[in-house]
Parts: C-alpha cells; structure tokens; sequence
C-alpha cells in the first residue's frame, strides 16, 4: 500500500499508431461489443454504447468488496468532482462489476447511491465469462489468487478511444492528478504555459500525518467541513477512546467481525459502506491520529477567537449526542 501513497506517473502506456475515426487496432476489431446491463437495466452493447467515440474511465469493481472497492469508488468520486460538469459530457466513467451473479441493477443503483455518484458514471453487469473478456482486453483482468481477497488489482484505465490512447494507472492515485490526466493529456494534448522552472520551486511543506490523510482517508472523509461518504472526523481524537480508534484505522474489518457495537452503529448509519484496511503501519497511524487531534484543535480555536462562540455545525463522528 505504500507505493499507492506516491504520485505514480503511469504504470503503462499503450498508444495506438493513429488516431482515426474507425480506429482498426484499438477499436470494435479488439474490443467485444457485448451486451452488457447498466444499474438502470437498459441494455447497452460495450464497444458501440460505452467505449467508441468516447473519453473515458473505466475500472472492476463489485459492491460486496470489502477491500480495495471501497477506496478506489471512493477516490474516483473526487475525481469525478474535479473534473465537474465535463463528466457526462465529454468524460464518461464506468464500473465494471466482476460479480455479476450478486450484482443486479438494484444492487448496483444501491452502490451508486451510498457513494454519491453523480451523473456520467455508469456501473455495468453482465455474464461472467463476457466481463472476464472484457477485463483481459483492457488490460485489468488479473489472475485468481487466493492471497488477494480483492479478486482483481486496484487498477484503472484512462482512454480516448478515437485517438487510440490508453492508460492504465492506480486507481487510488491522488485525485487531483488522475482528474489532470484524464482531462488534459486524453482528451485534447493541448499545451500549457510552463511553470516556475526548478530552481524556482518551493519545497512542499507537508507533515506525514497531512500526507496519510490526504491520501487515504480524504476521499471519505473531512475534519469540520461534515459528512461525506463517512463521518467527518473532527474531535474525533478526544471523543473516541484511543485504543478503539487506533484499532479502527488499523483493522476496520476485524471491529466490524468482532460485532463491536460502534462500528457496527457507524456502519449503518453510513450505508453501510465499508471501510478497507489499508494495511496502515503503526507509525502512520501514530501521525494520522496527531494530525486529527491539530487540525481539530486548531478548528476549536478558530471558533473560539471569532465573534460569537458559535457551535460547529457538525459534531463529528465521535459526538456524543449518537
């Protein structure tokens, strides 16, 4: 998982010879034009309805995943938020599920929903062995291994099929440089003005804490600016007793097995969306916990040394009001 911490270039490149309308090698000669059924249940057929003329995003998924899905949907969603009203547009993503047996329309509508999607991403269903096909030729299908509970790689492709461009890379990237790829380098390769040169850069001054936050927990979560797909997480450090909220950013998986009562009440309240174990080691976990009780404190002061002691508008995810 530490390698997901880092800005990744791309893990592979595949470039078309040229770019044309018809587009022989990237297009409906290699990529099967099955039916597939979106969480709608309309039909639609992959390469003519979701893949041809189109910019797109597309990875595997399944909503009974309790590992890598939920972070990768979750952290696709930011994206989807940078690039704004472009997706459904001009950029379409789509979520390939790879259990269609459990994954029926509703059950993918429902997945939708408690990761506030929003419109231009469509999740797909279909027959097992047609989806299998479908992965292996977009280069994100992965072989059964009884060490990766996941089922399948957190990988995601970034492609601008009339121009024969594709890109694979991680699909928990920082949000702001997938939303850069997808809508600078695919869609058009225009220019931009150049920066400050080297010399001229200043250092990023960025505590650990603030970088494990930034990268693993920001997709679901804020610290006083409320509920997203979870709780906001301001006070959390003085609201929860610390050895459950070590426990919680460590074995989220385990609490809820365990049946422990309060991850059990969160879970629910928070449609049931899971939280993945990111494999967090304990010296992360010690800057991550700092960095909460800061900012926390921090926003407590803000508000004290305003003009009226207002109470937050959120109590967060630790209040004792639940």
């Amino acid at each position: 998982m530490r390698a997901n911490l880092l800005i990744l270039i791309a893990l592979l490149f595949i470039t078309a010879s040229a770019a044309t309308n018809d587009n022989s090698r990237w297009g409906a000669g290699y990529f099967p034009n099955v039916s597939l059924t979106t969480q709608e249940g309309k039909t639609v057929h992959f390469y003519d309805d979701v893949l041809k003329g189109k910019i797109f995003v597309i990875y595997l998924m399944y909503t009974k995943c309790q590992y890598m899905c939920p972070l990768e949907t979750a952290r696709l969603v930011q994206v989807q938020r940078i690039l704004g009203d472009r997706v459904g547009k001009d950029i379409f993503f789509y979520g390939l599920s790879i259990d269609p047996e459990n994954d029926t329309p509703e059950a993918l509508r429902t997945y939708a929903a408690k990761y506030h999607i929003g419109p231009g991403w469509t999740f797909l269903t279909g027959k097992k062995d047609e989806i299998e096909l479908i992965s292996k030729r977009l280069g994100l299908y992965s072989e059964p291994d009884p060490d990766n509970k996941d089922g399948h790689t957190a990988i995601v492709l970034l492609g601008n099929e009339p121009a024969g461009q594709f890109i694979r890379n991680s699909a928990v990237d920082n949000p702001r440089f997938l939303a850069t790829v997808i809508g600078d380098f695919l869609d058009s390769f225009k220019t931009t003005k150049p920066g400050k040169n080297y010399a001229e850069a200043r250092p990023i001054n960025v505590s650990k804490g603030q970088y494990v936050f930034a990268n693993q927990c920001a997709a679901c979560h804020t610290i006083g600016h409320g509920d997203t797909i979870g709780p906001d997480l301001l006070g959390v450090t003085s609201m929860r007793d610390p050895v459950w909220l070590r426990r919680i950013i460590a074995v989220p998986e385990q609490m809820l097995a365990e049946k422990d009562p309060l991850a059990q009440t969160l879970y629910h309240k928070y449609k049931q969306v899971v939280m993945p174990n990111l494999n967090i080691v304990d010296e992360d976990v010690d800057a991550l916990i700092s960095f909460m009780e800061t900012q926390s404190v921090a926003a407590k002061k803000d508000v004290q040394s305003g003009p009226t002691q207002a109470a937050p508008a959120h109590a967060g995810p630790g209040s004792r009001r639940r």
